[in-house]
């Protein structure tokens, strides 16, 4: 949910990678410099080769590092309903990048119509096909161009998540409400569809209570304690969830406020309705993290990760990434971001991809910092990376104010990767231990031409230039 509209100054975020002679390091040979015949090999500054993905057309295939999340929109994106078109047009280049999944706004009719974002919906099965609200199409096209994006990203093996929005209604008719005394906004029996027609009973304040965990903006606060609000978010056949999933072909889920309702809702959702999901708990205690996403069986993102690297990253204070985090409590339920439609508080973002395209979690990648804000080739690199390279558990190796690295230790004979963060104004260099022994290695970034062998007990010194990364693994 859009809670504050930020004002976003763009930023020229010129990443640039630097490189120097190093005694006793000798530059790569041509047979070092060769690269398995699928993998592009875009140039860095000095001419040498850093990893991107595949030449050829190629649909994405999940690798041993998992896969990245797309969110497919920002706040206010051109109106004119032409955004599932824009959308799908550049899913052929997204999955040939490595991205395994696009996150779309909420696709249903809302109160503002042609011009709302979807955060105030009215009519849960207008997807651009029904005369309300002032338009037949929503902000972002017509149904019709909805089913064409989603056929095209299942034809590319993406998923496609849908933001639910179900704390909050928007949009309804007024009517004479007798458990508030006056008149609410709550009668929605004239929606277009005619499916989930709702009235004063199906909102907060009724014959199920009050209040429940929380009311946002001074909508209608929908009751999910009534069976019949219940029934039709997940429950029958034609349900809210049940129809996104088996009409609309939706594969998941991005439940916006989940803190105005119960863990138990996300968790009856997924047990009737099934598919990827993901909360929208906005709170850096990873305790409270962690607690949702267990009571909801469902994934949530990693808000306490966030406010770390903004710590970390912008004020110079990498000991921070010590700290607990909800990708250490368990990184089959946290999905990692740097920025999104609703918060964009991390200046230094290309550290902070480095951070989580190289760490645990379900990396997310926002729109505009791919498609508009930064290198997007430095990204696509941090991709290939993840998806190739980023496997087993992690090891924190080195922190202080300025230096972090840490080592991905692999998994079912994948060697996984050395990441080292440097936020200093220097060039740093670190003996660390690998789990490689008399082995050469490289920076798959392109940053360093170093390419060390292992010692025997697995140490190696490895560099870093300043203001950026590099990213280690064996020389195959």
């Amino acid at each position: 949910m859009k809670k504050t509209q930020f004002l976003l100054v763009a930023l020229a975020l010129g990443f640039v990678f630097s490189c120097r002679e190093n005694d006793g390091i000798t530059d790569e040979t041509p047979d070092q410099k060769e690269v398995h015949s699928k993998i592009v090999n875009v140039t860095s500054h000095d001419g040498r080769p850093f990893s991107t993905g595949t030449s050829s057309y190629a649909k994405f295939v999940a690798g041993p590092g998992g896969s990245v999340l797309m969110q497919g929109f920002y706040w206010d994106v051109p109106d004119g309903g032409n955004w599932w078109n824009t959308v799908k047009g550049k899913l052929t280049d997204w999955s040939n990048a490595g991205i395994g999944a696009v996150w779309l706004p909420p696709a249903s009719k809302a109160q503002n119509g042609a011009y709302s974002m979807g955060y105030d919906p009215t009519d849960y099965y207008d997807f651009g096909n029904y005369n309300q609200n002032g338009s037949i199409e929503t902000r972002f096209g017509s149904r019709a161009e909805l089913e064409a994006l989603i056929t095209k990203a299942h034809a590319e093996n993406m998923q496609v998540y849908a933001d639910i929005v179900i704390n909050h209604n928007s949009g309804g008719q007024s009517e004479y409400n007798p458990y508030v005394g006056s008149n609410t906004w709550t009668n929605f029996s004239g929606v277009a569809s005619g499916k989930f027609t709702r009235n004063y009973n199906d909102f907060y304040k009724n014959a199920y209570g009050n209040n429940d965990e929380g009311a946002f903006g001074g909508f209608p606060d929908l009751c999910h304690a009534n069976p019949y609000v219940q029934d039709w978010l997940w429950g029958r056949d034609d349900s809210v969830g049940k129809y996104y999933k088996n009409v609309m072909k939706f594969d998941g889920w991005r439940f916006d406020y989940v803190k105005g309702f119960g863990p138990w809702v996300v968790s009856t959702w997924n047990s009737n309705v099934g598919g990827f999901s993901v909360g929208e708990l906005w709170d850096s205690n990873v305790n409270t993290l962690e607690w949702w996403a267990n009571n909801a069986n469902s994934s949530v993102f990693d808000f306490a990760a966030y406010y770390k690297m903004d710590d970390a990253f912008d004020n110079g204070n990498l000991n921070v990434l010590n700290d607990d985090m909800m990708w250490k409590r368990n990184p089959f339920k946290a999905v990692t971001f740097v920025a999104n439609h609703d918060t964009d508080i991390i200046y230094n973002k290309m550290l902070a991809y480095a951070y989580i395209l190289t760490h645990e979690g379900y990396p997310t990648i926002f729109y505009r910092d791919y498609e508009e804000w930064l290198n997007k080739e430095r990204l696509n690199n941090l991709i290939w990376i993840h998806n190739n390279k980023a496997t087993g558990t992690t090891s924190i190796l080195y922190t202080d104010n300025d230096e972090y690295i840490a080592r991905r230790n692999g998994y079912n004979g994948n060697p996984g990767l050395v990441v080292y963060i440097n936020n200093s104004s220097s060039w740093q260099e670190r003996w660390i231990q690998t789990n490689w022994t008399s082995q050469q290695i490289k920076d798959f970034t392109g940053s360093s031409n170093w390419y060390p062998t292992t010692q025997s007990d697995k140490w190696v010194k490895i560099q870093c230039a300043p203001k950026s990364y590099s990213i280690w693994s064996l020389n195959q």
